[in-house]
């Protein structure tokens, strides 16, 4: 093996344990029971923690909340930042910028700031402390996010594909259905798969606009954390990688199988 595929090989496996040592302190802590320093392993091991996780009427709701936010976000943030970006990617060069720069402040702005303002805004909806208003807080980074994904992609489609499908004679539902959504189905789903992830890690607009009303797992997790109850929290964390780490997954597999969008 020459030296630079050693470096190259010596690189992957440093990645590799960098990456997966969270998660693995995770799964050790998550069943480890009576587990104090300086001792290098847990005095015992029990599910204890999975079992109260999905036992508990609590945790059970702030799941099920988690993935409704999600699942809703992901999928109301892609149908409307598609024809968002391609509208925006087929006008002129200023809208182009402006709906780029609309769409870069959501996601640049501090979550912070940017929940103080969607609180506001969503108290004045009558929605504070509801699920409905923290999806509307979800949808906003997330649409931001989604709209740059897909003003990137119309910005690199060719229009002579609908063009020569028209001079066929396919309508517009036809073109949709045989053309663009077979060229487009990488992208949405890649787009899928990050609305979702964009909304089942966030903290910071669920505190702020639930107003601690609405539990997610996330909020969860901080609170068993702030509490000590190491075994729980990661437990909880696990729970909350899973699903993230799957979604990525199925998206990466369901990219590699589609084409890319025609330049």
């Amino acid at each position: 093996m020459t030296p630079r595929l050693s470096m190259r090989a010596l690189s992957v496996v440093a990645l590799t344990l960098f990456a997966s040592a969270p998660l693995a302190m995770l799964v050790v802590t998550s069943i480890a029971r009576g587990w104090f320093y300086p001792s290098v392993v847990p005095s015992s091991v029990d599910g204890g923690a999975w079992a109260e996780l999905f036992r508990d009427a609590s945790h059970r709701t702030a799941l099920l909340n988690s993935v409704v936010l999600a699942v809703s976000t992901a999928l109301v943030g892609t149908a409307l930042a598609l024809p968002l970006g391609r509208a925006a990617a087929l006008s002129t060069r200023g809208v182009r910028r402006s709906v780029a720069l609309l769409a870069f402040t959501a996601v640049a702005l501090p979550p912070v700031a940017l929940g103080a303002g969607l609180q506001l805004s969503v108290l004045t909806l009558g929605l504070g402390g509801t699920v409905v208003g923290v999806f509307l807080a979800h949808l906003v980074p997330a649409l931001g996010y989604l709209t740059l994904v897909f003003l990137g992609v119309f910005t690199r489609w060719d229009l002579r594909l609908e063009e020569a499908a028209a001079t066929l004679g396919a309508g517009g539902l036809e073109r949709w259905r045989h053309l663009m959504l077979p060229l487009l189905r990488r992208p949405i789903t890649e787009a899928l798969a990050l609305g979702f992830l964009v909304s089942w890690a966030q903290v910071a607009l669920t505190l702020l606009v639930g107003g601690g009303a609405v539990r997610t797992l996330p909020l969860d997790v901080l609170a068993m954390l702030q509490a000590g109850q190491d075994q729980r929290a990661a437990a909880g964390a696990l729970a909350l990688a899973i699903p993230a780490l799957f979604v990525l997954g199925v998206s990466r597999v369901a990219a590699g199988n589609t084409p890319a969008v025609v330049a």
